[in-house]
């Protein structure tokens, strides 16, 4: 029972709230209107603007270091980054909402992974050429790693697959893994001399020049000697847009396909044991090439740990696609967003705006 004093001062708060909310001009029940964007603002997400400055600064990270291109097609890129920052901001919130943080100490050693093997030289050089800061990036890097983080909570730790979904999956394709010769996995990362229109890898890095590209190779090489997970360092740094997007993962490649590759590429892969990693080099262009699995002509089965392996992560693969897709939907429909620059695009019949200083 709640007490007559406490129940009186409820009342009195009620009643002053309503005579606050009155003296406003409200009407009670009725939601404010939201505030109109400022003229710097891009998108809106949650109440909090994505300004020209936060676009320009992510569109920097990811293209070459001059804006490349008719405007309308620049502009038609930065539209494209402006819907990853919405997403990511999104994500964000769910961070803070979720309680999930991060310490000075993952940001620190994220940032040292990435790019603290960079010769200081270039480094510095291509930040100025980028017009951007350590502190860009790293402010960067701590949104990126935060919606990791809450896709890894959400999506990644919430996919199980039983051994009765393996065993199916196994009966109905059988044949699949009845190999007709030995085959090998194989993995990659490209590194090119020459920069790629639009970002193709989860850090935008892509190197511009031989040296460049010599760097990151060796950059990139030191990570893995130290343990850095290939397929991570792959999707994070490979120029390839297909295979980045799959940790580099080629598949299984039969003895008699790689016979016809390149002689450098096929000396690197035939004969070696899994676990090797070897450079493969032309024209300025390099890969690193990982040997993932090896096997024997023949029918496999489920007694195989190797094969149960495969299907589970192929099965954890396609589950995880589908509900990261379903999660960020929900994400993106419960949020309150405004596209403000694609509205003002419509509204000019696709006239790309005017360029608005950035606020300071």
């Amino acid at each position: 029972m709640i007490h007559p004093a406490r129940r009186s001062a409820a009342l009195l708060f009620v009643f002053a709230t309503a005579v606050i909310a009155g003296a406003c001009g409200s009407t009670p029940g009725t939601p404010a209107a939201p505030p109109t964007p400022s003229a710097d603002a891009w998108a809106v997400v949650n109440g909090r603007e994505i300004r020209t400055e936060e676009v320009e600064k992510a569109y920097r990270r990811s293209g070459p270091p001059e804006p490349a291109g008719a405007e309308d097609e620049v502009f038609a890129a930065k539209l494209g980054l402006l819907d990853e920052l919405i997403a990511q901001e999104i994500l964000v919130g769910k961070a803070g909402t979720l309680q999930i943080t991060l310490t000075d100490a993952e940001l620190d050693e994220a940032y040292k992974e990435r790019w603290g093997s960079a010769p200081a030289e270039e480094f510095n050089k291509e930040l100025a050429a980028r017009n951007l800061t350590v502190a860009d990036l790293r402010e960067a890097l701590r949104r990126d790693l935060l919606t990791q983080k809450v896709l890894e909570r959400e999506v990644t730790s919430k996919v199980n697959v039983t051994e009765d979904e393996i065993t199916a999956f196994f009966e109905a394709n059988r044949a699949q893994f009845n190999r007709a010769e030995e085959a090998y996995r194989i993995a990659q990362i490209v590194i090119t001399p020459t920069r790629e229109p639009q970002q193709v890898n989860r850090t935008g890095d892509d190197a511009g020049t031989a040296q460049e590209a010599n760097a990151k190779v060796q950059r990139l090489i030191e990570q893995l000697k130290t343990g850095a997970d290939f397929g991570a360092l792959a999707a994070d740094f490979s120029e390839h847009a297909e295979t980045a997007q799959r940790g580099g993962d080629l598949g299984f490649i039969p003895v008699s396909a790689l016979r016809q590759a390149p002689p450098a590429l096929r000396d690197a892969v035939i004969g070696q044991e899994p676990g090797t990693v070897r450079v493969v080099s032309d024209g300025g262009a390099h890969a690193i090439v990982l040997v993932a699995a090896r096997e024997p002509a023949g029918q496999r089965d489920l007694s195989m740990p190797e094969v149960k392996a495969q299907i589970s992560e192929a099965l954890r693969g396609r589950r995880e696609q589908l509900l990261r897709a379903a999660y960020l939907t929900t994400a993106r429909t419960e949020a309150a967003v405004v596209n403000v620059m694609a509205r003002r695009l419509v509204e000019s019949q696709g006239k790309v705006p005017a360029a608005t200083p950035a606020v300071p």
